[in-house]
């Protein structure tokens, strides 16, 4: 219903010089649909007040509200002499609108209402439309969305999605922005969240595990109280960058998530030593950052120093699990041999305080332009490894941007996981037989075929010269034949 919309979107950001890039395409039109949904949410909320014979107090003030800037109507259709187009608009929009909607998080009094949310949100991103008719167009196309029902924000969710894919598929560090959604639901199936505990990502960048979560977890017959706990005191999440924070609001609301508990913060500047019980988590999914690096003041606030993000994020999420809660991390498969002091301490402090009772280990091209190889550490956290069970996934094919991974890649993955079965992809390895130096966690299918042995240089070369001999004496027969 919706698709159509979507693309005559993008012609118009296409047609816009301030537009450059997917991600300007995704940012922009998340602000835009955010301002619709809250001119939808007002609505419904003075409906709602209305019937219940109560007054409502609209969120923004008149001339700030969708209904007067963006769409102004008569009898239902556009007033065209009420409507702000060219200079006029943009110069609404950057001086008077934006300023307006930062005021919130000054104002608002508590991080997870909307109100924080539309202060964060305009203080995070700017108007990059520089053309008042570009502009005006594309309001003209929002306002045709409507986010009254279940089923329109589905199918807007699906289609915001799809715009977060090509995005991350664009840039060099696709993993940043998207992790490929079946392997999310895999992990979550394996860590298997009940309503009532919490969920946690601590980079959650544009929010696809907090959004799969909520998915696996709403059913047709949810009480009121669970519905309400989903709602409120389920999904939690941090993010340091401006843009992938507003892809995430803006994905758990069109996914259903009212006022997403998601804060703008970076994660490391907090103290793993000073994380109390009240902060901690039943779960922990998350695709961390690697590479990069944190400043030295900001290393201090782990006991293992590292220069490697992925590796502070990892110390956090562990101290982040309650005693006994389930975590499923994605990280670079270099993890589990490296032999540098970092990692070897890390391996064996996750091994000795969390049970890690999985290890999926991921084709290459699992990740749209991450350009690594990667697996997914499953631990429960109180209990030390006794033994490992890897699973090897291929799915029989090259992954890449026009043959992703599917679903079905993962079937025999979930299937076996419970029992921890062996088969040609999985084996289990028993922690006693570790090295205590390296604490070595590498990947050795001992189920695979064995590869032929390789032939010696002088095999090679005599084998070269018998195929010669051989093509010579077809030559000579091929010759007395003429």
């Amino acid at each position: 219903m919706f698709e159509n919309a979507f693309n005559n979107i993008d012609r118009v950001l296409r047609n816009d010089e301030g537009l450059a890039s997917e991600l300007d395409y995704a940012e922009q039109t998340s602000w835009l649909l955010f301002l619709k949904y809250l001119d939808d949410l007002e609505s419904e909320r003075q409906d709602n007040a209305e019937l219940e014979g109560q007054d409502y107090t609209p969120i923004l003030a008149p001339d700030y509200r969708w209904q007067k800037w963006a769409a102004p109507k008569v009898d239902g259709k556009l007033d065209h002499n009420a409507a702000m187009t060219g200079e006029d608009l943009i110069t609404f929009v950057n001086g008077d609108l934006f300023p307006y909607l930062k005021k919130f998080r000054e104002t608002a009094e508590d991080p997870d209402t909307i109100d924080y949310k539309i202060g964060q949100i305009f203080s995070e991103i700017i108007n990059k439309f520089r053309s008042g008719y570009s502009l005006r167009d594309a309001l003209d196309i929002i306002d045709t969305l409507n986010f009254g029902s279940s089923e329109a924000k589905h199918e807007l969710s699906d289609l915001y999605e799809t715009r977060i894919k090509k995005m991350g598929n664009a840039g060099r560090n696709g993993g940043e922005y998207y992790t490929p959604r079946p392997l999310i639901r895999a992990m979550i199936k394996v860590v298997d969240p009940q309503v009532g505990e919490t969920i946690y990502d601590g980079a959650c960048g544009s929010a696809g595990f907090l959004c799969e979560a909520w998915d696996h977890l709403r059913t047709d017959n949810l009480s009121a109280s669970d519905w309400n706990t989903l709602q409120r005191r389920t999904f939690y999440g941090q993010e340091k960058k401006s843009l992938a924070y507003v892809l995430g609001v803006m994905n758990m609301i069109l996914h259903g998530i009212d006022a997403p508990s998601i804060r703008h913060a970076n994660t490391l500047t907090e103290n793993v030593m000073d994380i109390q019980e009240a902060d901690r988590h039943d779960i922990v999914l998350a695709n961390p950052p690697f590479g990069g690096g944190e400043r030295k003041e900001v290393q201090q606030n782990f006991p293992i120093k590292s220069g490697e993000t992925a590796y502070l994020f990892l110390q956090h999420f562990m101290r982040k699990l309650r005693a006994g809660g389930r975590g499923a991390i994605v990280i670079k498969n270099t993890f589990l041999s490296n032999t540098d002091q970092a990692s070897v301490a890390l391996r064996k402090e996750l091994l000795e305080t969390c049970n890690l009772h999985t290890v999926l280990d991921c084709p290459g091209g699992t990740f749209q332009g991450a350009g690594v190889k990667t697996v997914v550490l499953f631990f429960d956290k109180g209990k030390p490894t006794r033994d490992v069970w890897y699973y090897q996934l291929d799915p029989g094919r090259n992954l890449g941007k026009t043959n992703p991974l599917n679903d079905a890649d993962l079937a025999e993955f979930i299937a076996l996981q419970p029992e921890k079965a062996d088969s040609a992809q999985s084996w289990s390895v028993p922690v006693a037989g570790l090295d205590r130096d390296t604490w070595d966690l590498s990947v050795k299918n001992p189920n695979a075929p064995e590869a032929e042995a390789l032939r010696t240089p002088a095999q090679i070369i005599e084998d070269m010269l018998a195929r010669d001999a051989e093509t010579a004496g077809i030559l000579e027969e091929i010759r007395g034949m003429l």
